[in-house]
């Protein structure tokens, strides 16, 4: 089950994160997130969207991109986290916004949203249907239309990860579905493996890895 394989994923990273990283130079951050009245930190380039998932995401593939849902909920210490680490790096921001169309949605929120499944409901009840518990939950759905079914988002969606990633994985994670590898190594946490042994390959030790290196990464 996808959700169960997540978690395993998430059991993985939490002992990755154990691991020195150094990330970036202080000068190179993006500037820092400002807080919505809902108590969300934004992102100027997350999808402006009337919250129809369908539309969103035949959007998304006319882009050629993929499209992400990211739960979030006041006072999320990891959403926060997320918001002021990831995604003030510019070469990780700059890959999600080429790739990704990304909506932000709150776990606890009462705005109007449209499920694929045609059925139209408030964000927190959305949640409790997708079975959203934790925050962020990052949520991966194809970007190939004709993938996309009348069955509601939990039952389509590619990728599921509830949790902080630091910069590193949080990247790959995203490579890993752009680049569609999902479809012929489901398990993350070992696709992940295989790269970093074909990185340590080329010198580069993902435990000391400046973000500089990223560049060595060939993520585009």
């Amino acid at each position: 089950m996808k959700i169960s394989r997540f978690f395993a994923a998430v059991t993985f990273f939490a002992a990755l994160a154990l691991a020195p990283l150094t990330v970036f130079a202080a000068d190179g951050k993006l500037p820092a997130p400002e807080r919505g009245e809902d108590g969300l930190y934004k992102q100027s380039w997350f999808l402006e969207s009337f919250l129809d998932l369908r539309e969103d995401q035949k959007e998304a593939a006319e882009a050629n991109k993929h499209y992400m849902v990211i739960w979030e909920q006041r006072g999320c210490p990891y959403c926060k986290r997320t918001h002021e680490v990831n995604y003030r790096i510019p070469e990780v921001t700059n890959y999600i916004k080429k790739h990704f169309n990304v909506v932000q949605l709150n776990l606890w929120g009462d705005k109007e949203v449209t499920d694929f499944d045609g059925q139209t409901a408030k964000e927190k009840e959305i949640a409790r249907k997708w079975g959203i518990r934790f925050t962020p939950t990052m949520m991966f759905f194809s970007g190939d239309p004709k993938e996309i079914t009348k069955e509601p988002g939990n039952k389509q969606d590619v990728m599921r990860v509830p949790g902080y990633f630091k910069p590193f994985h949080f990247t790959m994670l995203h490579k890993y579905v752009k680049d569609g590898a999902y479809k012929t190594e489901p398990e993350f946490q070992r696709w992940l493996i295989a790269e970093g042994d074909k990185l340590r390959e080329h010198g580069i030790d993902i435990n000391n890895l400046l973000w500089s290196d990223g560049f060595k990464l060939k993520l585009d």
